[in-house]
């Protein structure tokens, strides 16, 4: 294989200093299938990296294999992440694919299409650093189920006009033509969405080839019922990268709150008119976005992610002042007690 097919640049050559490259294509726990110049490797991380604070490789990741050894010695810095909250209680980052340059959010038009949870992907896109772009499936649907699609597209469209919106039938194969035309040989993209909006039958359309079990037998309205439980990396026909990620039941931002304001460039504009900088667009007077016209449900969810991020914040900040005091802690302990430390 030759490396820049799979990705690699001057980005991550500069940052090479010993050992071999290699992509991570397949991950299942600690073990991981890379792609290398002398083809296919099956990896380990080493003792270093496992107890250090070095990112834990991921799907897309570019790393480096000890010589003469199957193990993973580094993990380069990465061009973009697609990141998340890790789900449940803790304030963790939870990567779920490196070094994407095309996001493709994938929504069914059946009972899976909401707007307030595709707003949501894209300020995960804007995070991520890739370049977005919405597929709404099961355009075949629309007839049977007595979908306006006209006007779903054009709502859809509304969400960010410099995002691309497409109608496609992963089903029938209509409209996936469009896709590889978003990259360039050598980039990567990845299918995100819920689960059953149809990412796996949209992979196996544009490979030209069953890779991942999907249920094709559905009625109108009816949820697929494949689930992709792994991420994995695929070389497809034209000459780019595509990755098939789980479908989410969860997705907690994980995200500067910058980001969320350029996913909602409608709403930065017309508060830079508000009386109040800090203005929160519920009650204050003299504000300039309530009475707009602007989509109320539209208002209400930014105002809700921005509720998610200034307390992901506070808690994230929480959490990092906990860990330096328990490092103060610890230093002080081993000054006081220098036996102890020794011994230790």
């Amino acid at each position: 294989m030759l490396l820049e097919q799979l990705g690699w640049n001057a980005f991550f050559a500069q940052q090479l200093s010993g050992g071999i490259p290699g992509r991570v294509a397949f991950s299942n726990r600690e073990h991981f299938l890379l792609w290398t110049e002398s083809g296919e490797v099956t990896a380990s991380v080493s003792g270093r990296l496992r107890h250090s604070s070095i990112p834990w490789p991921c799907v897309g990741d570019w790393v480096v294999l000890r010589s003469g050894a199957p193990v993973i010695e580094q993990v380069l810095e990465r061009r973009t992440k697609v990141s998340r909250k890790q789900p449940g209680k803790q304030t963790q980052e939870q990567v779920l694919a490196a070094n994407v340059d095309v996001l493709f959010i994938v929504s069914g038009l059946d009972r899976d299409y909401n707007p307030r949870r595709l707003e949501r992907y894209l300020v995960l896109a804007r995070e991520s650093g890739a370049r977005a772009v919405i597929v709404l499936n099961k355009a075949d649907l629309a007839h049977e189920l007595a979908l306006a699609l006209d006007r779903m597209m054009d709502e859809t469209t509304e969400l960010s006009s410099d995002v691309p919106v497409l109608a496609v039938s992963a089903l029938l194969g209509h409209g996936l033509e469009a896709l590889p035309g978003f990259l360039h040989r050598g980039e990567t993209a990845a299918l995100i969405g819920s689960s059953g909006a149809g990412k796996s039958t949209i992979l196996n359309h544009l490979l030209g080839e069953q890779r991942g079990r999907t249920d094709l037998e559905r009625t109108p309205g009816e949820r697929g019922r494949h689930i992709t439980t792994c991420r994995e990396l695929f070389v497809m026909p034209g000459g780019w990268l595509l990755m098939d990620l789980p479908g989410l039941r969860e997705l907690q931002l994980w995200a500067d709150p910058e980001h969320l304001d350029g996913s909602f460039a409608d709403i930065r504009t017309l508060a830079l008119d508000c009386r109040f900088r800090d203005c929160t667009h519920s009650s204050e007077p003299g504000c300039a976005v309530r009475g707009t016209g602007l989509d109320a449900a539209r208002l209400a969810n930014y105002r809700k992610l921005q509720r998610e991020l200034a307390y992901l914040e506070r808690k994230s900040d929480a959490r990092l002042a906990r860990e330096e005091r328990s490092r103060w802690k610890a230093l002080e302990k081993s000054i006081r007690h220098p036996r102890k430390r020794d011994l230790s």
